[in-house]
């Protein structure tokens, strides 16, 4: 879809636009189930990256220190707990610039996957960059879905990261739809850039072919020491009206509530639901930056009569 039809879309009555997002998200999904997903950083901080968000960077002095990675016995018990929570996704970070294939941090990752594939959750890593091969890789271990994530329009990527390019994230992409995997990819709303950042990167995402499997809309969370420390919260109804042209452009794809949820009110966040999100990354941690907890967002969804999604039917029929 091109910029202009996005603006126009966005443009409209704050009511019309929700209730459109509304309509696009009734045609395609069931009305009450919201995705729950469970986020794990598996190898925090000292990334040679710099993105200006993150406080995993080792450019910039943050809270976070470094550590190693995980080893798969520790990743498996956080993943049976998630799933014992309701989490059908289970996905797992590394602060990484990207892996290749032989390293040995790599091949014990392949490992992990193997073994969290058995347990009847959708599998979600995000490693950084990657070419084919590795992407093939990943995907025979038991990778369903590969989230990069985009973050902004192409003219304000170079505000954001200067370490590699908005194309690099492209190639990846390109490299993940080749091997057959699902891809997870939105942004990040906050950075500094303008509306019009935030629609060019829908119409990114809405060129894609296939079309993203899911688009987790992230707001900024200031981390302390990093370049965008001082960035104000993001707007709640220009939250809102991305998510609501985010299921009109992209009906069948989930749509996930990502970073900055702690921000959000329960209201604010019954609006995005009523907009057209319908999954959430849950759980006590996301990556670096705090979120809800488990019986809070139990409470909310019950409050809203929203039900967690059931797990995918190919997934159960691989769990051990």
């Amino acid at each position: 879809m091109k910029l202009a039809e996005l603006q126009a879309l966005y443009e409209q009555p704050f009511f019309d636009l929700i209730q459109q997002g509304r309509n696009a998200y009734l045609a395609h999904w069931s009305g009450g189930e919201v995705q729950l997903c469970t986020l794990l950083s598996i190898k925090t901080g000292g990334c040679s990256e710099d993105c200006g968000y993150c406080a995993q960077s080792s450019r910039y002095q943050t809270d976070v220190k470094a550590g190693k990675l995980m080893e798969t016995a520790q990743i498996l018990e956080v993943a049976q707990r998630a799933r014992e929570n309701g989490s059908t996704r289970f996905c797992m970070g590394a602060a990484w610039k990207g892996v290749r294939e032989g390293d040995a941090k790599f091949e014990q990752v392949l490992g992990t996957i193997r073994e969290v594939s058995k347990l009847g959750m959708e599998v979600c890593v995000t490693l950084g960059q990657l070419s084919t091969n590795e992407a093939r890789k990943l995907k025979d271990a038991g990778v369903t879905a590969y989230n990069h994530n985009i973050d902004t329009s192409p003219e304000f990527y170079p505000e954001v990261v200067r370490t590699h390019t908005f194309q690099d994230r492209l190639n990846t992409i390109a490299a993940v739809q080749e091997a057959g995997m699902d891809v997870c990819c939105g942004g990040i709303l906050g950075m500094g850039e303008s509306v019009t950042d935030r629609l060019r990167m829908l119409e990114v995402l809405t060129g894609f072919d296939p079309a993203p499997e899911s688009v987790p809309i992230n707001c900024l969370m200031a981390m302390p020491g990093t370049p965008m420390e001082s960035q104000p919260p993001v707007d709640i109804f220009e939250l809102v009206r991305l998510i609501a042209v985010t299921r009109i452009v992209l009906p069948k794809a989930k749509v996930r509530l990502s970073a900055g949820r702690t921000r959000l009110s329960k209201e604010g966040q019954a609006l995005c639901f009523f907009a057209g999100a319908n999954s959430i990354f849950y759980g006590d941690k996301l990556l670096t930056a705090e979120n809800p907890g488990v019986d809070e967002d139990r409470s909310l969804l019950e409050a809203l009569d929203l039900v967690p999604q059931q797990p995918r039917a190919a997934c159960l029929a691989g769990a051990s």
